[in-house]
């Protein structure tokens, strides 16, 4: 593969700005002069993810990960420098020419991400082979007719490349004409290995859904039996695989995503199908779990990209208990985002609700959805037999607990005053129940007061040894102030005590041979080991006063050119004191003892100094 040319790198990068490609992925509020998110390389509560639109870097508190818009989504999709590369210029419109990407082997790459990408590529393949049969064969065509009677349009199956896998299993035979390494095959979850250790495919005679992780990539299926057999499940999955962990994926993230961050609420469902003929009546912010129990990664996921979420489950009892689970699950999360529930009439699910009355309907339906609260106070109340006194009774007793979880006083009065009416009770003895149960609120208004505030807390900088702030410091001045460098670099005999540092002031030499003014984004392309990236990023996020003076550059040439190396000799003098009581060499362990004095009364000198 041709070389990238630094000058094409820096083209894309200059004209893309790293808020917007951020933006697509995690949700980010302004605090200060950065925008803050929650980190989407890992799991947190607080956010301590930042983006320096000023810069054009990302930077995690917390975790370290930072680097400029390419090293995102390299980090982000697990994908090489230049893949990032060409996706930041198909985002920008800007033209690039192919001889850079062809034989798009990293070198670097290691084999475990080159498997994951021999896996996904599997399961395109078989997106084609699957959605071909569907669409262009006459073995294909009583899947075909299924979904056109279920209301599937062609170009909803061509949206979502909806396929089918016939009763012939003809996908090991066309992975064998390409001769794909069996054990890739065996690793893939396509396929079913029999005592003999032989493969079969996995999904036979049914309609194909292809699962897509937040990339677009296609990591797994979920099959749909075509015809009716009891012995069979109706719907079948891929198993868990390298790339497939059903827990940490959200069918149709992909498509959904921009929608959500145009600000349209996240629509959860409960099925493929419910998602797909939302999406086809317009309704495209549309997203399903992997089964009706949420998951911490799936609502993390959620988290990180809205604050506002609809729940629309089944309308039958068990969507309405998936739908009091769901809301558990959010709450156990002490979630900031706001929930909305959709109460689907007459017991239809989503699918069947919009097929029958159509997306007007179904919008409507959104318009006046439920608070959580109002819900759970329904779904309370079909639990108990309120002809009973007992029952109401007890009712009572829990529908208090749910209202004294709401933050507003006047709600709370209102749910007050609905229950005093509906079962005839003094509202006041109902006060007088409530009161103990009100407790101080860790709920989500206090939440969204204090996000600002919490930001802060997770930015407390790393302690540091004198050495070492006194090389951040320096360094940071030196590529921000040309006077600096132009200072620095003519004391004989200076280097950095840190080998990452040194490398660093070597590489900005370099740096600065091509480009006149610093820029941190620009500089981090020049970079390839991680390590540096990540210490660069954390050397351009020091907070420092404006203008360094020569009292404050010259203080940290003291510490690195006079207090360093005595440092650095304290420390092996102290070592090898140890290894001398450890073996029991009493003449050794006075000769060192007398040299560590010195070397501490020289120490202290050079601090006077």
């Amino acid at each position: 593969m041709v070389k990238i040319p630094e000058d094409v790198i820096e083209e894309i990068r200059s004209q893309v700005n790293i808020v917007d490609v951020v933006s697509q992925f995690v949700q980010l509020k302004q605090s200060g002069k950065n925008l803050f998110g929650l980190c989407p390389f890992h799991e947190e509560r607080t956010p301590s993810f930042s983006v320096s639109e000023d810069k054009q870097i990302f930077h995690c508190f917390s975790c370290g990960r930072g680097g400029n818009v390419f090293k995102f989504l390299m980090e982000l999709q697990n994908i090489s420098f230049p893949e990032a590369v060409k996706k930041v210029a198909e985002m920008e419109n800007i033209s690039v020419d192919d001889k850079y990407f062809q034989g798009n082997a990293n070198s670097q790459e290691t084999a475990e991400n080159s498997q994951q990408k021999q896996l996904i590529d599997l399961h395109e393949q078989s997106v084609k082979l699957y959605n071909h049969i569907l669409t262009n064969t006459k073995m294909g065509q009583p899947a075909l007719d299924y979904l056109h009677k279920r209301g599937v349009s062609d170009d909803t199956i061509a949206i979502y490349q909806l396929g089918y896998a016939p009763g012939q299993r003809l996908l090991k035979p066309f992975f064998d004409e390409r001769k794909v390494d069996f054990q890739l095959l065996r690793k893939s979850g396509l396929f079913s290995e029999d005592q003999d250790g032989n493969l079969r495919d996995r999904f036979v005679d049914r309609v194909m859904y292809p699962i897509r992780n937040g990339s677009g990539q296609t990591i797994a299926f979920s099959g749909r039996l075509l015809t009716t057999d009891s012995d069979m499940p109706k719907y079948l999955n891929s198993p868990e695989t390298e790339i497939f962990n059903k827990r940490k994926v959200l069918f149709n993230l992909d498509l959904a995503r921009p929608n959500i961050r145009s600000k349209e609420p996240a629509i959860l469902f409960e099925g493929f199908m419910d998602v797909i003929t939302a999406y086809q009546a317009g309704i495209k912010s549309g997203i399903a779990s992997m089964g009706t129990s949420l998951t911490e990664q799936q609502i993390y996921d959620i988290k990180r990209i809205t604050h506002e979420v609809v729940i629309s489950y089944d309308g039958d009892t068990p969507g309405q208990k998936a739908i009091k689970r769901a809301i558990d699950a959010f709450n156990e999360q002490k979630s900031s985002i706001e929930m909305k529930i959709i109460s689907v009439p007459d017991g239809m699910d989503p699918d069947e609700f919009i097929r029958k009355k159509g997306a007007d309907d179904f919008k409507q339906l959104i318009v006046h959805a439920q608070a959580p609260i109002e819900f759970e106070l329904g779904f309370l109340k079909k639990q108990y037999n309120l002809d009973s006194e007992v029952d109401q009774s007890n009712y009572i007793a829990e529908a208090l607990k749910l209202i004294s979880h709401v933050d507003s006083g006047i709600s709370r009065d209102l749910y007050l005053n609905r229950l005093a009416d509906e079962f005839e009770v003094d509202k006041q003895l109902l006060q007088q129940q409530l009161a103990p149960l009100i407790t101080q609120s860790t709920r989500v208004p206090e939440q969204q007061h204090v996000y600002h505030k919490q930001v802060q807390v997770v930015k407390q900088p790393k302690h540091f040894s004198l050495i070492e702030k006194a090389e951040m410091q320096l360094m940071n001045r030196m590529l921000h102030y040309h006077d600096v460098w132009l200072k620095v670099s003519n004391v004989s005999g200076f280097s950095f005590v840190d080998e990452q540092y040194q490398m660093l002031y070597l590489l900005a030499e370099g740096y600065f041979t091509k480009f006149d003014e610093y820029n941190v984004a620009t500089f981090s392309n020049l970079i390839s080991e991680d390590s540096l990236q990540s210490l660069l990023i954390n050397i351009d996020m020091l907070e420092l006063p404006d203008n360094p003076t020569d009292d404050e550059i010259n203080s940290y040439l003291n510490i690195l050119m006079h207090r360093a190396p005595v440092e650095e000799k304290l420390k092996k003098k102290r070592a090898e004191l140890k290894q001398a009581v450890k073996i029991g060499d009493v003449d050794k362990q006075r000769t060192l003892t007398i040299e560590i004095v010195k070397l501490e009364q020289q120490k202290r000198m050079k601090q006077q100094v």
